[in-house]
């Protein structure tokens, strides 16, 4: 497997350079897109002249990351670079701003190569809900990716690139991770800028690192955090670097396993990795022990209101007056606001602005929306409360291995109950990984290791402890190989 310490090195060297590493990597996106579908653009030009201008100012050596090209899910904003958020709302919008995650990736000579498909405005969890196309599996082309991030994580499982950012609202980076055996990282609340990432739910969306392995992923996420004035939810805690306790061993770290995350709606065999991976991390020294997270179980449907209710006011900037789609037969301008959201709208967006604005609306408020926040701060409290004991958190990533295409869209609630192992981290702010563990039917497994607020590096200890030691990680689709 190549890694992305092994690349740079060979950029230091000048074994290959930035033009040519650019131009192989376009090469396997364009010959591996047919069967996955990852990518929505595909930035060539900007990529070749990016390599270039690095080229000529050289690779800074003490960068690991200088010269690497990455992708980016479609709903983070490029300057100049279309970002649709897979919208028909925004298929022409090209933001005149970088996010400031962006400006990181620039700033460490990163090289965009392209903007990945995604579920609309990040509204669902196989990554069909897309208004351009469906992203395959990278294991079985008759599979979901997951998603909403789906085209990250299938682009780096295919190898079209080795690293991609994501977005995280509700398990978007980790349960297509889980999908496609790659590494998804969702950090701490307020750990990357949001600031240039189109809104979804504000109190919970969270950019993250898409990566083959552990140590790439710490890698990436110490390109892109950093405390950002332009977002009021950037929190000033310092970056440590990520990888420092990589490759330490995980001796006497408390590790929890929540009986809940292996209850009611589990698969068994996804049941029997996850605690296969509980003994292996006992062998290696760890303490592990049952407990209990009471209050997971209101999770999906706290979520659901909450993220719902944000999700219906921050799409209200979706009119058709300023930017993006605008209906061509409105004769009034409440007939553009009604016809532009009718039409530029998907299903499943236009289901939760609903749901949203239900929730928020006068008389609902109080039974909805403000209980909703209650529940959410017991959630929050379980996992105070646990983590005063122990060190860690593990469980599935998802209760399942990924499904057929097409099975679940016309079910709404059962794509919903899929993340329910997934939400509680995103309402409590916590950071989460999921990394492979394992493999069902010949389906990756993933397994979710949730840490302390702003305590990565821990989380990334363990991970990578469990790789070091296993070969989960080093199985590849059969379609695309090593």
């Amino acid at each position: 497997m190549t890694t992305i310490k092994a690349l740079h090195d060979k950029l230091v060297k000048k074994e290959i350079s930035a033009v040519e590493l650019a131009k192989a990597t376009l090469k396997d996106i364009k010959d591996r897109e047919s069967k996955v579908d990852s990518f929505i653009t595909i930035t060539e030009d900007e990529a070749l002249a990016q390599a270039a201008a690095i080229d000529e100012r050289g690779i800074d050596a003490s960068n690991p990351v200088s010269g690497i090209p990455i992708a980016v899910k479609d709903n983070i904003s490029t300057k100049g670079i279309l970002t649709t958020a897979a919208s028909k709302m925004l298929y022409n919008y090209e933001p005149v701003f970088d996010a400031t995650s962006v400006e990181k990736l620039y700033a460490n000579d990163m090289i965009i190569v392209g903007k990945t498909n995604m579920d609309e405005f990040a509204m669902g969890g196989s990554t069909e809900n897309s208004a351009f196309k469906p992203t395959k599996n990278a294991w079985d082309e008759t599979k979901v990716p997951g998603g909403s991030s789906g085209g990250s994580a299938t682009a780096v499982a295919a190898n079209q690139v080795l690293l991609s950012l994501g977005s995280d609202t509700g398990g978007s980076i980790r349960q297509p991770a889980s999908f496609n055996g790659v590494v998804g990282l969702k950090p701490t609340y307020g750990r990357i800028s949001r600031f240039g990432l189109i809104a979804f739910g504000s109190s919970l969306d969270q950019i993250g690192p898409f990566s083959q392995n552990v140590e790439d992923n710490a890698l990436l996420l110490n390109a892109v955090s950093d405390y950002d004035p332009k977002d009021s939810t950037s929190s000033k805690v310092a970056v440590p670097d990520f990888t420092s306790k990589i490759g330490q061993d995980v001796k006497g770290l408390k590790i929890a396993l929540p009986k809940e995350y292996l209850g009611e709606g589990i698969d068994p065999q996804v049941k029997e990795q996850v605690l296969a991976a509980a003994k292996h991390f006992e062998k290696l020294g760890a303490i592990v022990e049952e407990v209990s997270l009471p209050h997971s179980k209101y999770g999906v449907a706290v979520y659901y209101i909450i993220a719902s209710s944000e999700a219906s006011s921050n799409l209200q900037r979706f009119d058709g007056i300023r930017y993006g789609f605008r209906a061509e037969d409105a004769v009034d301008l409440e007939d553009i606001y009604v016809k532009t959201r009718s039409q530029g709208f998907g299903e499943e967006v236009k289901r939760r602005i609903m749901l949203g604005t239900f929730s928020l609306s006068s008389g609902y408020y109080d039974a909805y929306f403000k209980k909703a926040g209650q529940v959410r701060t017991l959630i929050m409290q379980d996992f105070q409360k646990v983590f005063e004991n122990y060190d860690l958190i593990i469980g599935p990533t998802a209760p399942t291995v990924a499904y057929d295409l097409d099975t679940q869209g016309h079910d709404p609630v059962a794509m919903y109950l899929a993340d329910l192992l997934t939400i509680p981290v995103n309402l409590a702010g916590l950071p989460g990984i999921s990394i492979p563990a394992g493999q069902v039917e010949g389906l990756p497994v993933g397994l979710q290791i949730i840490g302390k607020a702003f305590d990565e590096a821990t989380i990334y200890q363990a991970a990578a402890a469990f790789e070091a030691t296993t070969d989960f990680h080093k199985n590849k689709p059969v379609i695309f190989g090593a």
